[in-house]
């Protein structure tokens, strides 16, 4: 049997990284534990509170409201599960696979990747995550918020891949790729949407139209994103 693990958050953008937010509107997580820790049914279900706005104290304060456990964000995706994980019984924990090639590998993964990707999204969160995804695998990550700084570190640092949201308040995705595409310098680097929010068929379809090379959507596995990051690389011969 799986371990079920119940997620409460009020931004949609970090539903794949947390347990129970402390800082939100209405109903913060100190009242909802209140309510888990009231009620006979759920009063034995280990509960975990991780926030943005880690504060001195704050860690005491939580555990002695009766959180389990205290994460402070920006977390780490690698060292989460296992986080997470400590908290449930030995029987619903993940089995760890061995990973492939591990008897014969002997140059580390950080060894083979030397690219530089460029990352586009107005979200810290999303920036920090793929940065803490990537740069532990050899890339070098190079980030900014919008279209139009984007498009100024794209031809002053000769990215080797640029990874953009769609949706962005000051430039949206689309416009970034066709000021891309429209640049001689510029238009052979592979282009990747990394999105949350456009997930309609007709979003993927106008992106790859427009020349990406792959239209990928949240939330994704970190080996997944990896491979499809060293994927593209190998496509345009930059791997």
């Amino acid at each position: 049997m799986s371990a079920r693990i119940l997620v409460i958050e009020d931004n949609a953008a970090n539903l794949e990284l947390i347990l129970c937010d402390v800082q939100m509107p209405g109903m913060d997580g100190y009242a909802v534990l209140r309510a888990i820790r009231s009620d006979a049914r759920l009063a034995s279900i280990p509960v975990v509170a991780v926030t943005a706005l880690a504060m001195v104290g704050d860690r005491d304060k939580a555990i002695a409201a009766g959180f389990d456990g205290y994460i402070a964000k920006p977390i780490d995706p690698v060292k989460f599960v296992g986080e997470v994980e400590s908290f449930l019984p030995a029987a619903l924990r993940a089995a760890r696979p061995t990973p492939r090639h591990a008897a014969t590998q002997s140059t580390p993964l950080a060894a083979k990747a030397r690219a530089t990707i460029l990352v586009v999204d107005n979200l810290q969160v999303n920036l920090d995550l793929f940065a803490s995804i990537a740069e532990p695998c050899g890339y070098r990550v190079v980030t900014t918020s919008t279209a139009e700084a984007a498009l100024e570190l794209a031809r002053a640092a000769g990215p080797d891949l640029i990874v953009s949201d769609v949706c962005m308040p000051r430039g949206s995705g689309y416009d970034l790729i066709r000021a891309v595409k429209e640049d001689p310098r510029l238009r052979k680097i592979p282009f990747v949407f990394l999105t949350s929010t456009a997930l309609n068929s007709s979003d993927r379809e106008r992106g790859l139209a427009m020349g990406a090379a792959r239209f990928l959507v949240r939330p994704m596995e970190p080996r997944e994103l990896l491979g499809e990051i060293e994927a593209c690389l190998l496509e345009a011969g930059k791997g």
